[in-house]
C-alpha cells in the first residue's frame, strides 16, 4: 500500500508512510459533517465501517471488535441454532467458607444466613434480565443459591451433575489449618500445584475439565439464547478455562468471590468471548445489571 488515510469525521489523515518506519504526527482537519467512513488507499467510498482493511506490516485495523469468530475454539462441535449469553453465578457464602474448610463436592456445606443475603442481592440485580433457564449444581449451597434468586419464575430449575464441585477426597471436610498440617504434601499441591494433584492415580482437575466441557456442551445445546448458571469456584474456573482455550495448569489465573457474576457471549459456532468477570458491584451497592 503506497499511502492510507482514516477518514473520520472530525477527522485526522495520515501522509503516505511507505518509506517511514514511524506514523507522522496526524493533521486535524474541522468539518461540520457528522458522516463517519473508515478508508484506505485501497477502499472505495461505500466501504462499510465493519470491514477491516490492512494498514502497514499486515495490522488489521478496525472499530473495534465486532466479531469473535475463531478467537476460541467450538465448545460445542456443531453451529448452534442461533448466538448465545450465559451468565455465571458462584454461589453465597457457606457454613464451611465461614469456617475455613475444604469443601470439595462435599453436600454437608450449606448456604449461610450471610449467603442467602447475597443470594438475594443477586436475584435484585438481575431483576431486569430475561433468563431462559437456569442451571445449577445439585450440590445444597449452590442449589440453594439458585432457588433464592430463581424464586417466581416459570421454568423448573435444571440441575446438573457436571457443575458439581471437584471431588477433593480425604481434604474434604477440614479445617485448612489442619489439612496443611496432617497432609503437607497433598495439600501444598493442591493449593500451589493444583494441575498436578493426584489422589491414587486420579487428576481432579483432569476430571474437572471434562465435566467442564460436559457442561457448556448442555447448556449451549439448550433451546433458547439467555441462560444463568449457578455453581461453585473450581468449576467456575474450569468453565472459564475452557471457553477461553485454556488447560489446567492455568486453574488459579482467575477467581471469583461468593456472589461473583461472569457473563459469556458464544456466537453461532460455539466460539466463547469473555464478556465480564467476577462483578461484584451488587455486593456492596444496589447497582442493577443491563447488558
Amino acid at each position: 500500500m503506497s499511502s492510507g488515510a482514516i477518514l473520520i469525521t472530525p477527522y485526522f489523515s495520515f501522509p503516505s508512510i511507505s518509506n517511514s518506519n514511524k506514523f507522522p504526527r496526524p493533521k486535524f482537519h474541522s468539518s461540520s459533517s457528522i458522516n463517519y467512513t473508515i478508508r484506505c488507499s485501497t477502499s472505495s467510498p461505500e466501504l462499510p465501517v465493519t470491514t477491516t482493511e490492512r494498514f502497514r506490516y499486515d495490522t488489521p485495523l478496525t472499530g473495534g471488535a465486532f466479531d469473535f469468530e475463531k478467537a476460541t475454539t467450538s465448545l460445542t462441535r456443531k453451529a448452534l441454532a442461533c448466538p448465545k449469553k450465559v451468565t455465571i453465578v458462584r454461589h453465597g457464602l457457606s457454613s464451611w467458607n465461614e469456617e475455613g474448610r475444604v469443601q470439595g463436592s462435599s453436600n454437608l456445606s450449606v448456604l449461610s444466613e450471610k449467603g442467602a443475603m447475597q443470594a438475594e442481592r443477586c436475584k435484585t440485580a438481575l431483576s431486569d434480565l430475561h433468563f431462559d433457564q437456569c442451571f445449577s449444581s445439585p450440590i445444597a449451597r449452590a442449589k440453594t443459591t439458585a432457588e433464592i434468586i430463581w424464586q417466581g419464575k416459570e421454568e423448573p430449575l435444571v440441575f446438573l451433575d457436571s457443575l458439581k464441585e471437584a471431588h477433593l477426597y480425604f481434604l474434604e471436610g477440614m479445617k485448612n489449618e489442619d489439612a496443611k498440617r496432617i497432609y503437607p504434601k497433598e495439600y501444598t499441591t493442591w493449593r500451589e500445584d493444583p494441575s498436578n494433584f493426584c489422589v491414587d492415580g486420579v487428576y481432579p482437575l483432569q476430571k474437572l475439565w471434562g465435566r467442564a466441557y460436559e457442561a457448556w456442551e448442555e447448556i449451549l445445546l439448550t433451546p433458547g439464547e439467555n441462560f444463568l448458571v449457578v455453581t461453585h469456584k473450581s468449576i467456575l474456573r474450569a468453565l472459564i478455562c475452557t471457553a477461553l482455550g485454556l488447560g489446567p495448569e492455568r486453574f488459579r489465573s482467575v477467581d471469583i468471590n461468593n456472589g461473583g457474576l461472569c457473563v459469556f457471549k458464544f456466537n453461532k459456532q460455539g466460539e466463547a468471548m469473555l464478556h465480564s468477570l467476577n462483578m461484584t458491584a451488587h455486593m456492596y451497592t444496589d447497582h442493577i445489571y443491563r447488558y
